[in-house]
């Protein structure tokens, strides 16, 4: 969607058209661009969810079959599942720093390969 800034401000108008205005040299856009996906990225979700699930579900078994065996139902198996649940975070939380460091060190790395620019005040002289 396109605001049309001179009919709207300067003349008056209240009207948001749907394409940008042939006398009108710059319109500006108001709606960003939607970001894409890649397959990639929702299956390492998929992943992390299923996994999240599967540990606790594991730790929830072993934690009744402990109670179970010493007569103490819900203690172990409470305490297990809360375990689990506690270890998966730390475990996003370093897998998250690691993969952050690593997409810092490709920024940075692409900065040093990309030429410096001029700055405006020598491109105007």
């Amino acid at each position: 969607m396109w605001l049309d800034c001179v009919r709207v401000h300067k003349l008056g108008h209240t009207v948001v058209s749907g394409a940008p205005p042939e006398d009108c040299p710059s319109p500006v856009k108001i709606l960003p661009t939607p970001r894409t996906v890649s397959a990639a990225q929702q299956s390492s979700s998929l992943g992390r969810g299923m996994d999240f699930a599967l540990v606790m579900l594991v730790f929830l078994g072993i934690g009744a079959l402990i109670d179970r065996w010493l007569g103490t139902w819900p203690a172990f198996a409470i305490g297990l599942v809360l375990f689990s649940v506690v270890g998966q975070f730390v475990k996003m939380y370093y897998e998250y720093n690691a993969t952050m460091e690593q997409l810092e060190a490709e920024r940075a790395q692409s900065r040093q390969a990309r030429p410096a620019s001029t700055s405006p005040s020598e491109q105007a002289a």
